[in-house]
This record gives structure tokens, C-alpha cells and sequence, in this order.
């Protein structure tokens, strides 16, 4: 029997999300693991990257994981706040974001997402948070980032609801409907990495963990996986990554478990 993990998944999955962002990059976040992802590229090796929410903030800097792109720790360590339509026509309709970093609960074989809901739309099994400003980043950001955990439940051959457009149908599909952005350029999991294969633009796996397999990876997909001829093996996260991550995570419970007064 072989000893545990010194990290979790979650938190593999999140070291391998965060180092694909570069020093000084302009990262458009979405809520959630993107937002660990990115704060934690911020913390470690990416302390000029510009992280904006939603909301309006730009190159904010929190010290706890925001609950929502409303969550005041977003504006109070901004460098700047902006109206909302600012930062979806001078931003990102204005092709300066950089990175998309995106989640959602499907992904499919060319990385179209579905965060809206799940079985029918008119009468779904559940009804998810919805899209947001995901369709917006997905179209105008220069390239996506999409990071969520992987099994069959959510790497699905067809979306209960396609909420954001990846390649669409592949093979050039994307081009041709006339978006800007280059779509999502890498889908991180709990198992793997995928990249767009060129031509077709599907889905391959090109990346593993030390503790994961290609089998493991492939048995955790809804539709037959592409596999690359050589699949790297990832590094663990370092000491240094796990401390890091570690301490974020540590005060972001301790700042929500926190009651708040209400003025009356």
C-alpha cells in the first residue's frame, strides 16, 4: 500500500493551474478554483500579474479568496475600481485581456462550457449559478484557461447547455463564426492537462500527475480521449506552493467564518 499524498488533488490541480500564468499577464478571473489558480500564480512567481474581477476591480490584490466578484476585499485592495460596462468594452471587447480563467460544470470534447444547468433547460435536474460573464470572456479574451475536476459527470460527448463557446464543432469552426480570441488553449483537471489538438481543435491529453494515469484520465471522460504520443509527466508542487496555497486558504476560513455586524 503506498503512503499518502503529501497534497491533495485539489491542491495539485491548482499549483499545475496557477503556473500557467506569467508574470505581468492580464488575467481576467472567474470565482472559484480560478481564482485560487490565479491568486496563488500572484503569491509565487507572478507577482506583476493583473487580476481582474467582474465587478470592475482591476489589479486587485486580496489577502482572502473573494465569496463573489462582489465581495468588498476585491475593491479594497484594487488599484482601481471601474464601472462594469468599462471593463467589458475598453477591457475585454478592447482586446486587453491576456487570460480568460474560467470554470464550469461541463466541458466538452472542444472545450464549450455549460455553467447554467443541468438536464433540460426547461425543466432541469439543477439549476446552476449561470454563465455570467463567461460567454463575454470566452469570445474577446486573447486565450481561456478552464480548470475544473474531471470525471464523466462533468467531460460530457454533448452539454446539457452550452453557456460559453469554446471551438464550437472543431475544425475551424470558431474562426470561421468570426470570434476574436483564440478560445480555451488549456483545460487543467484533477487528472491531467488538455490542450486543443491542432486542426481538429478536440480535446488531447498532454499531461499527467506523478499519482494519475492516462488510463485513469481517459476512464474519467464522457467521450473517447485523444491522447498525445508523449504525455509529460507534471512536477509535484513544492514546498514553497503548498505553504503558500496553504496560508490563503487558511485565511480566507478564518475571514468568512467571521460574523458580520449589521448596521440598524
Amino acid at each position: 500500500m503506498s503512503a499518502p499524498l503529501p497534497w491533495t488533488s485539489e491542491e495539485m490541480m491548482t499549483v499545475a493551474a496557477s503556473r500557467h500564468l506569467w508574470n505581468g499577464a492580464v488575467c481576467f478571473v472567474g470565482i472559484g478554483l480560478p481564482s485560487a489558480a490565479a491568486n496563488l500564480a500572484r503569491l509565487t512567481h507572478a507577482p506583476n500579474t493583473v487580476l481582474i474581477y467582474e465587478s470592475g476591480t482591476i489589479g486587485t490584490k486580496p489577502e482572502v479568496l473573494p465569496l463573489s466578484i462582489g465581495d468588498g476585499e476585491l475593491a479594497d485592495t484594487a488599484t482601481v475600481v471601474v464601472p462594469l460596462p468599462e471593463i467589458f468594452t475598453y477591457w475585454l471587447q478592447g482586446g486587453r485581456i491576456d487570460v480568460g480563467f474560467l470554470g464550469a460544470a461541463q466541458v466538452d470534447r472542444f472545450g464549450n462550457l455549460n455553467s447554467t444547468v443541468i438536464g433540460p433547460y426547461d425543466q432541469p435536474r439543477t439549476r446552476l449559478p449561470g454563465a455570467g460573464g463567461a460567454p463575454e470572456i470566452a469570445t474577446h479574451a486573447k486565450q481561456t484557461f478552464v480548470v475544473l475536476k474531471q470525471s464523466a459527470r462533468s467531460f460530457v460527448p454533448q452539454l446539457d447547455f452550452r453557456s460559453s463557446g469554446g471551438f464550437f464543432e472543431g475544425n475551424g469552426s470558431r474562426a470561421r463564426s468570426g470570434s476574436p480570441g483564440r478560445g480555451p488553449q488549456v483545460v487543467i483537471t484533477d487528472l491531467g492537462v488538455m490542450k486543443p489538438q491542432a486542426g481538429t481543435e478536440e480535446l488531447e491529453l498532454v499531461a499527467r500527475y506523478e499519482h494519475t494515469s492516462v488510463e485513469g484520465a481517459v476512464a474519467a471522460t464522457g467521450w473517447p480521449l485523444q491522447v498525445a504520443e508523449r504525455v509529460e509527466v507534471l512536477p509535484a508542487p513544492s514546498p514553497g506552493e503548498l505553504e503558500v496555497l496553504r496560508a490563503l486558504h487558511a485565511r480566507t476560513r478564518e475571514a468568512h467564518s467571521r460574523p458580520v455586524l449589521l448596521p440598524f
